[in-house]
């Protein structure tokens, strides 16, 4: 199924902000899925998954080029970090697979629920109290729990910069420490969707391909990075200035907005 061109961009837009805003790509997708007259399915499309995954994890790439430098050359305890933080997520990715709970990724009311949800964490980001801790002496259980927070953000609305930001600073990390090791931890998190989305490609026949046009996927994927990159040196710029809060209102905003549209329908 091919997408217009229009609706291409539009996702890498949606993609290369909520990745990284505190605001949640996910939720905000199956939000558009909706409001366009569409079933998540319709923008389950392998190819166009991959590329505009793989067009945000280019922005992680450029802008902590010198981190996961040392991570991979010389900082191997961080290495092992970022492993430890991976774990939750991938042990409730298999839950919700083997319970057939995913079903609950793609609908809209859960999203408007998780959207609140993640609005009060970033409202309370604002009374945490400021530490100097910096993000490579973060501790094994540092590291759990900021992952079980990742976790969490598999929930469509549930932002997963807000949530593992917050419970960095909650941790003990300085804002800016949180927020590295939140985009450290993204690595791992973005490179195994797009492994999902490669094991999905191997289950699905050739006629059941979306077949998108090369330069159509190459387009998506550098929107998405672009948009990406800026929005990732935003939010840094808003971290540091302690300001994660002021995403907390569009957060409820268009939570409560899903809500209400959601519960009034049909």
């Amino acid at each position: 199924m091919d997408l217009p061109v229009w609706q291409v961009i539009l996702l890498a837009i949606v993609q290369g902000i909520a990745e990284f805003l505190p605001i949640s790509s996910s939720g905000h997708l199956v939000v558009l899925a909706t409001l366009l007259g569409a079933s998540a399915e319709k923008f389950d499309l392998v190819e166009l998954n991959i590329v505009l995954h793989a067009g945000t994890l280019g922005s992680i790439l450029v802008v902590y080029r010198r981190q996961l430098y040392e991570a991979l050359t010389r900082d191997w305890r961080l290495l092992f970090l970022l492993c430890v933080a991976t774990i939750p997520a991938v042990i409730t990715a298999l839950l919700l697979k083997a319970t057939h709970a995913d079903s609950l990724l793609e609908s809209p009311l859960v999203a408007g629920i998780c959207l609140l949800i993640t609005g009060g964490i970033l409202l309370l980001s604002q009374r945490l109290s400021q530490h100097e801790q910096a993000y490579n002496a973060t501790s094994w259980w540092q590291a759990w729990w900021i992952g079980c927070a990742q976790a969490l953000a598999i929930l469509p609305g549930i932002s997963r910069s807000g949530s593992t930001i917050c419970s960095g600073q909650a941790l003990g990390l300085s804002r800016e420490a949180a927020a590295t090791f939140s985009f450290l931890m993204a690595v791992p998190a973005i490179l195994g969707a797009i492994v999902l989305e490669l094991a999905k490609s191997l289950t699905k026949s050739p006629e059941a391909s979306s077949a998108m046009p090369p330069w159509l996927l190459l387009l998506g994927a550098l929107v998405s990075f672009v948009v990406g990159w800026r929005a990732l040196l935003m939010l840094l710029k808003m971290v540091q200035r302690g300001r994660l809060h002021w995403f907390a209102w569009w957060c409820f905003a268009v939570g409560l907005f899903v809500i209400v549209w959601q519960t009034t329908i049909g």
